[in-house]
C-alpha cells in the first residue's frame, strides 16, 4: 500500500505528459443542457434548504411554546 500511495503522483504526472488533442465537438445545445442542469441543481439546493430550515423553525417553535407554556402555569 505504501508503493501505491507513493508512485501515484508519479504515474499521474506521466499521464499528464502524454496527452492528446480530443477533437470534439460541442454544439449549442450541449451549452443549454448544461445551463439547465446548473439551474436545476441551484433550484433543488434551494428548496432543500427552505425544507430544511422549516423543520429547524417547526421544531424551535415547539420547544419554546412548551417552555413559555410551562413558565405561565407556574404558581410563583
Amino acid at each position: 500500500m505504501k508503493y501505491v500511495i507513493r508512485f501515484s503522483p508519479v504515474f499521474i504526472f506521466l499521464l499528464l505528459l502524454n496527452t492528446q488533442n480530443a477533437y470534439a465537438y460541442l454544439d449549442p445545445g450541449t451549452g443549454s443542457y448544461i445551463l439547465q442542469i446548473l439551474i436545476a441543481s441551484l433550484l433543488g439546493a434551494a428548496f432543500a434548504v427552505k425544507i430544511f430550515w422549516q423543520k429547524i423553525t417547526t421544531s424551535l417553535k415547539k420547544i419554546f411554546s412548551k417552555n413559555a407554556g410551562e413558565q405561565t402555569n407556574d404558581p410563583e
